[in-house]
C-alpha cells in the first residue's frame, strides 16, 4: 500500500509571507520521509469542514508547479480538478505543462464541481449538476484526445476545438494517469470505469458497496476492474505525540483489506512538521508491509 499526503490547509504560523518556505519543507519531509504522491484542492476559498472561505487557500495549479520545483520524486495532482473551472483544453496544457517541468511526475485528478459559493463568488462556471457531468465527461475524452496522436477538432455538446494540438506531449506514457473523485454510483463510478486510471473515494463505512458498484460498472464497459488504482481519501491522525499511531495504522490495515492501494489523506497538525517525522518513522514503514 502507498501513501499520498493531502495538503488542504495551508493557515500556519507567520501568515502569508511564511506559506512558501512552509509548503516546500512539508512537501521536501513528506518526500523523505516515503510518501507516492502529493495533492492540493482545487479551490478558490477554503471549504466549510476545514474553516471559513477567508482562510487561506492557494490556486491549485500555480502550487502543483511550485511543489514540482520543490520536490524530486513524488507524484503531484489535485484531489480534484473542477471540471468546469478551466475550458479543457487548457486544462490538458496545464497537466502536460506540470508533467514536463516535473519530469513525469503528473496525474490529472478531476471530478464534476461541487463548491458553487466560491464559484459564484469569484464568477466561475457552474452549471447545473446534470450539465457538470457532461462537461467533465466532454473534458475527459478532450484530455485523452490531446495525449493521444490525434490532432483533429473535437465537436462535444459543451466543447468545441478547431485543432487539439498539444505539443509536447506529455512524458509519462501513454498519459498522465487519470483519477476522478467521487463516489456516485450512477455517473461518476461509470465514468471511472470507461475513462480513469484511478478512482479516489471517501473514506466511509459503505466503501465495500461502493466497490462493488464499480466492479459492476466495469463489467458493464467491458473493463478489468482490477486495472483501476483504488485511492481512497482519508485522514492521518497521528495524535500530538504519536499516540494515535497504531491506530491509524489498523485502519489502514482494513483499507487494504478491501483493495486500496493508495491511502491518500490529510494529516493533521501538518504544519508543524512534527507528524511527518512520525510517518517516516512509524506509518510508512507500517504501510508499505500491506
Amino acid at each position: 500500500m502507498k501513501a499520498g499526503l493531502h495538503i488542504a490547509d495551508f493557515r500556519w504560523d507567520g501568515g502569508a509571507p511564511g506559506i512558501r518556505s512552509r509548503l516546500a519543507d512539508v512537501a521536501r519531509r513528506a518526500e523523505e520521509a516515503g510518501v507516492d504522491r502529493v495533492s492540493v484542492m482545487d479551490h478558490v476559498w477554503q471549504i466549510g469542514h476545514r474553516g471559513p472561505p477567508e482562510h487561506e487557500m492557494l490556486e491549485a495549479y500555480t502550487t502543483l508547479g511550485f511543489l514540482a520545483a520543490s520536490t524530486e520524486r513524488v507524484n503531484l495532482l489535485t484531489v480534484v480538478t473542477a471540471a468546469v473551472y478551466r475550458e479543457p483544453g487548457l486544462l490538458a496544457k496545464a497537466v502536460t505543462t506540470l508533467d514536463v517541468l516535473s519530469g513525469g511526475r503528473a496525474m490529472l485528478g478531476i471530478g464534476a464541481a461541487g463548491a458553487e459559493a466560491e464559484a459564484r463568488g469569484l464568477g466561475l462556471p457552474f452549471p447545473p449538476l446534470a450539465e457538470r457531468f457532461e462537461r467533465l465527461e466532454e473534458a475527459l475524452r478532450i484530455c485523452r484526445q490531446m495525449w493521444s496522436d490525434d490532432d483533429g477538432p473535437f465537436d462535444g455538446e459543451h466543447y468545441h476545438l478547431g485543432r487539439t494540438l498539444n505539443s509536447p506531449q506529455p512524458l509519462y506514457r501513454p498519459h498522465p494517469p487519470i483519477l476522478i473523485g467521487g463516489s456516485g454510483e450512477r455517473k461518476t463510478l461509470r465514468l471511472v470505469a470507461r475513462y480513469a486510471d484511478a478512482c479516489n473515494l471517501f473514506d466511509a463505512p459503505d466503501l465495500a458497496r461502493k466497490l462493488d458498484v464499480l466492479r459492476d460498472h466495469c463489467a458493464a464497459e467491458g473493463r478489468d476492474y482490477d486495472t483501476i488504482e483504488k485511492t481512497v481519501q482519508t485522514r492521518f491522525d497521528l495524535g500530538p505525540g504519536g499516540e494515535r499511531v497504531q491506530a491509524t495504522i489498523d485502519h489502514l490495515h482494513e483499507l487494504s483489506e478491501l483493495g486500496f492501494t493508495v491511502a491518500h489523506g490529510s494529516l493533521e497538525g501538518v504544519g508543524t512538521l512534527r507528524p511527518l517525522d512520525l510517518m517516516g518513522e512509524q506509518v510508512i514503514p507500517a504501510i508499505g508491509r500491506f
